[in-house]
């Protein structure tokens, strides 16, 4: 009966914009899920019932249109959007954003996952994870914090453990000033005599003090001694190495090779070592000068580049997705980097739960990137939800006005077979 084709129209627009509602309900109930992509249904049209085909034009008569009715609508697709969520700053030092299209990958019972969502965490074995416990995939760096090229893609763990390396010092830098005006050196006077004390490491990470005695031997001229001391070595001093400084008499600059290098034996069973003693730089007015300035001749280490080994303090993620642990010798250390996942149809991936999507037969496979390149990540931030409430309230509202409709339209039909029925009596 022709009837039917309404109520039928009617019912499959009830279904399908009961699936609509479905559809705005779960994106609003996901509002404030951190990385989760709105989902949105569409619909189409069903086969339509020819009731009349076409008919072409003749010289006698004009053509004719087919005529057909419509047999209702249909979802013809529930698509995720992945447009980019907003960016909130948390401060924790596991949170991480994505922008871009990347994902982090993530392995859960042996298989990767893919989330927008980066609120990670340790586990009691060093492993970052995610609130369920899948654990975030990177690349390891090895010891000396370099991730070697072709390292394959694992867990990232990080033992608490971990150390640091000594490093022997190879380079000490000096600043201040040995007045021109200072009187010759002559013996057992104080005059034209300077000492400073200055720290170094070894290749074991040992500390040793390490004595500098400048000497005034001619205008403009200062000669330097270099001693570790007995209370360092436990004995008799071991002499490190000489040198001399001059300056010239107008500017005070460094009119000698700013940088001198002595060599020598550790008395702690270290390596050899070879330090640069950088008093400045020829020519220019910088490091140690030999000017009139000041009341006293000074002359300090600025900085030296040894330290002893460390422990691990905490660790951090950067905008290129590496984890950089902060050691007690104030040393920063790549300990992995993380990779990122792309896909051709992201929309195609397949969600499982828990903020994660899984690869489908229309995602296409995953590609992996480095941070940085395409996508960029924030740390100590999160993605928000990229559910647009007002855009969720819209839709809810023609949801609505659409179900009501088709279903005026099954109670008219029915008044129309209550009429059909009536005709019998």
């Amino acid at each position: 009966m022709a009837f039917l084709r309404s109520l039928f129209s009617g019912v499959s627009s009830l279904r399908n914009h009961q699936t609509m509602m479905d559809v705005i309900g779960n994106n609003i109930a996901n509002v404030n899920t951190a990385g989760y992509k709105a989902s949105r249904a569409s619909f189409s049209e069903l086969y339509s019932q020819t009731i009349q085909t076409a008919s072409r034009p003749s010289a006698t008569n004009g053509g004719t249109n087919a005529m057909q009715v419509g047999l209702g609508m249909s979802v013809s697709s529930l698509d995720a959007t992945f447009n980019q969520g907003s960016i909130e700053r948390t401060g924790g030092d596991l949170d991480l954003a994505v922008f871009g299209p990347g994902f982090f990958v993530v392995k859960s019972n042996g298989q990767n996952m893919y989330t927008r969502d980066g609120q990670f965490k340790w586990d009691a074995d060093g492993r970052i994870v995610t609130g369920s416990g899948a654990i975030l995939q990177g690349k390891m760096a090895d010891a000396s914090g370099v991730v070697p090229s072709g390292t394959a893609m694992g867990d990232i763990q990080v033992d608490a453990g971990i150390k640091s390396p000594a490093k022997a010092t190879s380079e000490v830098k000096f600043a201040g000033n040995l007045l021109s005006d200072e009187d010759i050196y002559v013996a057992g006077s104080q005059e034209g005599l300077l000492k400073s004390t200055v720290d170094v490491f070894d290749s074991l990470g040992n500390k040793m003090s390490v004595e500098l005695t400048f000497t005034k031997t001619a205008m403009d001229t200062w000669t330097w001694s270099a001693d570790i001391p007995a209370t360092t070595t436990g004995g008799t001093p071991t002499h490190v190495g000489d040198g001399s400084l001059t300056f010239d008499n107008v500017s005070g600059a460094l009119s000698v090779p700013g940088t001198q290098q002595v060599t020598f034996t550790p008395p702690t069973g270290a390596s050899d070592m070879t330090i640069d003693f950088v008093f400045g730089t020829q020519g220019e007015f910088t490091g140690v000068t030999g000017s009139k300035l000041g009341s006293s001749s000074i002359v300090k280490m600025s900085t030296q580049n040894g330290y002893a080994a460390g422990t691990l303090l905490s660790v951090a993620f950067d905008e290129k997705g590496f984890i950089n642990g902060t050691f007690s010798n104030g040393t920063i250390q790549k300990l992995a980097q993380i990779m990122l996942a792309e896909f051709a149809n992201p929309s195609g991936l397949m969600r499982a739960g828990d903020n994660a999507f899984s690869l489908s037969a229309n995602s296409g496979s995953e590609v992996l990137v480095n941070p940085g390149d395409s996508s960029t990540l924030t740390a100590g931030a999160i993605e928000q939800s990229n559910v647009d409430l007002a855009d969720e309230f819209t839709k809810m509202i023609t949801a609505q006005r659409g179900f009501q409709a088709s279903a005026r339209v099954i109670s008219t039909s029915d008044e129309f077979l209550q009429e059909v029925v009536n005709l019998k009596r």
